[in-house]
């Protein structure tokens, strides 16, 4: 397992989150130069951003996606193709309703619908709707990029303790019309089946980074869960 800080991809965090704020127009900017495409309408990044700040989120918010981009700015470095991670981080969560269980792919599609309009090709729009796709179910990756992304998308499972706890609050939050025994179960389900992994993430960086923390935080949760408390 190799030594990230090493290898120039040391990173620091606060007990409750990032010390490095993530400046994301000039991220979105960078990412369209990095897939060498035109960058889109201007409407498409303020319709981005009101989705992430929807009244009915918590957790999938801008503050995910900065924590991502901050990971990815870690990480960009493994990527085959830095450009299409990126953008699938973008869209990954750009279509969230909890009542619902098509999410990741009405993402996908205005994803590709994007790429398409800037001029992209196949190759990439497929690519970035599997990525997108894969973090439905967090599935076994088939390609590096798809590891990368979804190792970035569960680093929140390796945050300090006090981010931790406050992601527990904001899922809970979004699942606010689900009742307490019904979430308790569903909830220790999920934690169940990640603890179970024998490595939650894929890639050297983060079991090297995050992995004893990420055990720490799902046991602590899964505790939690198990006594018959929500996590509030």
């Amino acid at each position: 397992m190799g030594d990230a800080s090493s290898s120039g991809l040391a990173f620091a965090l606060s007990p409750i989150g990032l010390l490095k704020p993530v400046n994301l127009q000039a991220r979105w900017l960078s990412t369209w130069r990095e897939l060498n495409l035109p960058e889109p309408e201007p409407q498409l990044f303020g319709r981005l951003c009101d989705r992430y700040t929807e009244s009915h989120r918590a957790y999938h918010t801008l503050q995910h996606l900065e924590e991502c981009f901050y990971w990815f700015d870690c990480a960009s470095g493994l990527a085959k193709s830095p450009g299409a991670v990126a953008i699938a981080l973008w869209f990954h969560d750009a279509v969230y309703d909890p009542h619902r269980a098509d999410n990741e792919e009405r993402s996908a599609a205005w994803a590709v619908q994007a790429i398409e309009r800037a001029g992209g090709s196949a190759p990439l729009r497929q690519s970035v709707y599997d990525m997108i796709l894969a973090t439905k179910y967090h599935a076994e990756p088939t390609s590096e990029d798809m590891r990368l992304l979804i190792d970035i998308d569960l680093s929140i499972l390796g945050a300090p303790p006090g981010r931790f706890a406050q992601y527990e609050a904001q899922i809970r939050q979004e699942y606010g019309w689900v009742s307490d025994p019904v979430f308790c179960t569903r909830r220790t389900k999920i934690v169940e089946a990640f603890m179970a992994r024998p490595s939650i993430f894929s890639l050297d960086l983060f079991p090297a980074q995050l992995e004893h923390q990420a055990q720490r935080n799902l046991q602590t949760s899964w505790l939690t869960l198990t006594g018959g408390k929500a996590v509030l």
